[in-house]
């Protein structure tokens, strides 16, 4: 009951924020609910004189629902589906990944970026975009402005693949299957990859979205050894230098509970009908996450410090789309 009384404020406020931007998000999936609702969240923190009521609401949508959110994703993983159907992209998956990884951290050295802002963007270019940086950000005990950054460089290379991709396949003269791999392996975000598919399809009259769905859906499956490993890595730097931080204590649970669902959706073979209202529901609550994000971030601070991230998010981006075609080269499909 004191829970309630603390935190209910600030709880409704990230529900109200997130309403109208998920509702924006469906009509503009390129860009997506959770960039508007950080957004927004920027722009109503400011007409806020008094926040220590909403603080507890907000911190607790920012962590908790946030964790909640990557749990119910993995009721939309069908391994079986996933594993069978995605199994001939697994050697570009694994190849693009390890790309963005140390592209990641050669910059985070060479231009001196935050170690943990490098991570997440690292991690957000390979896997896929919000939904890996939601997950990666407690595991590293993120703060809400290098969240906000990651996430911010995220939409903006989604924008561009979704409007370039199509146009430069065609170009290429990828096959239908060929795209396919390209839009799943090289873009960040599911919306985005979507979106790319979508106009792909209009253009050759094909029908890949299926396809470039369930390549996404296998990369996403990565976020699980990447939090384990970074946990793993946390904990024994934390210990190095006489912390208390353990792996027990920031062991990210919610990732077993995001398996766990995983397998009761696969053992039980749940039909679309079940797993597409809680996926709508995972996404909804990672969009009123993103809104306490917001509500925590400073805008100015956030666009003073873009550059960098930006150039990151670039390379990134450039090298996970050069090694996706030349993998597919290399294995014949292209």
């Amino acid at each position: 009951m004191n829970f309630i009384k603390k935190s209910w404020k600030g709880i409704l406020l990230c529900l109200c924020i997130a309403i109208p931007s998920w509702w924006v998000g469906q009509f503009i999936p390129v860009m997506g609910g959770p960039v508007f609702a950080i957004l927004i969240g920027m722009i109503v923190t400011y007409f806020i004189k008094n926040d220590y009521s909403f603080r507890p609401g907000v911190t607790f949508t920012s962590k908790k629902i946030l964790q909640f959110a990557i749990v119910l994703l993995g009721f939309g993983m069908n391994l079986a589906d996933i594993l069978s159907k995605g199994k001939q992209s697994l050697p570009i998956i694994i190849v693009t990944i390890s790309t963005s990884l140390i592209i990641a951290f050669l910059l985070s050295k060479i231009l001196n970026i935050p170690e943990k802002e490098s991570i997440l963007v690292g991690v957000g270019s390979a896997i896929c975009g919000g939904s890996a940086i939601a997950a990666t950000a407690p595991v590293i005990g993120a703060n809400n402005e290098e969240i906000a950054q990651s996430i911010s460089v995220i939409f903006l290379f989604n924008v561009i693949a979704a409007l370039v991709f199509p146009i430069l396949g065609n170009i290429l003269g990828l096959s239908n299957e060929g795209f396919g791999l390209f839009a799943g392996t090289a873009i960040n975000d599911t919306s985005a990859v979507t979106a790319a598919a979508t106009a792909w399809d209009g253009i050759q009259g094909s029908n890949i979205l299926g396809d470039a769905t369930i390549v996404k859906l296998t990369r996403t499956l990565a976020i699980i050894p990447i939090t384990l490993g970074l946990a793993f890595i946390r904990s024994k730097r934390e210990k190095d230098v006489g912390s208390n931080v353990s792996l027990k204590k920031i062991f990210p649970m919610f990732i077993l509970y995001f398996v766990f669902a995983s397998i009761i959706t696969t053992v039980f073979s749940l039909p679309v009908e079940i797993t597409s209202p809680i996926e709508d529901l995972s996404k909804f609550f990672i969009v009123m996450a993103m809104s306490a994000i917001g509500l925590n971030t400073n805008i100015v601070k956030l666009i003073k410090t873009g550059g960098k991230p930006i150039f990151m998010g670039f390379c990134c981006w450039v090298g996970i789309a050069c090694v996706s075609l030349g993998m597919q080269h290399i294995l014949g499909y292209w």
